[in-house]
């Protein structure tokens, strides 16, 4: 097998790593590059190997972010007394897009999956409560699987022990579905029915 073809099959076998991208996706994609201005491919590679050394995760939010802390944090006029908890930052951005909420996010890294191994000290849940201390509403957009609603019921108790007023995004929002497939009035509708969550059964 030649150079060229070891490292086209390398490529293809790299671009098939990303999520929703299969061999033959990747394929595709590969041999795209392989036609398309040189330009276009050396500007492409050049933000690749930027991005994890440019953009960082803001020290407040969690979000990821070129300056620290990040424009939302920043922005003085945001909601100070209502922070939404999202899984990823990529929920932030979702949830952006509607205009629907001027509040301020907190993102956890991830959600409670005791099957991965994953428990609450591996998620950014003791700085939230930091956060939360004194605000208004806590309003969590974990995704509505078994393990975001696990996350939000135990993030609810630790809340409602300190007298934080907890929500949770209601109408609109599948079971199994996940915040970054939804479209914008589903988004924007959940968050205006949100609902009072509580561990009570």
């Amino acid at each position: 097998m030649s150079a060229t073809s070891d490292i086209l099959t390398h490529l293809i076998k790299q671009l098939s790593r990303l999520p929703g991208i299969g061999k033959k996706s990747a394929a595709r994609i590969a041999y795209y590059l392989l036609q398309t201005d040189r330009t276009y491919t050396e500007s492409l590679a050049e933000d690749i190997r930027n991005i994890q050394h440019r953009i960082r995760r803001c020290s407040v939010c969690g979000s990821f972010t070129e300056a620290d802390p990040c424009d939302l944090c920043s922005d003085l006029q945001r909601d100070r007394s209502r922070i939404c908890v999202v899984e990823q930052p990529q929920d932030v951005a979702v949830l952006e897009a509607t205009g629907a909420f001027a509040g301020l996010y907190h993102v956890l890294g991830g959600v409670i999956s005791p099957i991965d191994g994953v428990g609450p000290e591996d998620l950014s849940v003791a700085k939230l409560i930091d956060r939360a201390t004194g605000i208004g509403e806590v309003i969590i957009a974990t995704n509505p699987t078994v393990e975001g609603d696990t996350t939000a019921l135990y993030l609810a108790k630790l809340l409602e022990e300190r007298a934080i007023p907890v929500s949770r995004l209601a109408l609109g929002l599948p079971v199994g579905g996940d915040l970054e497939y939804a479209d914008r009035l589903t988004i924007e509708r959940s968050l205006r029915g949100r609902t009072r969550l509580t561990t009570e059964l």
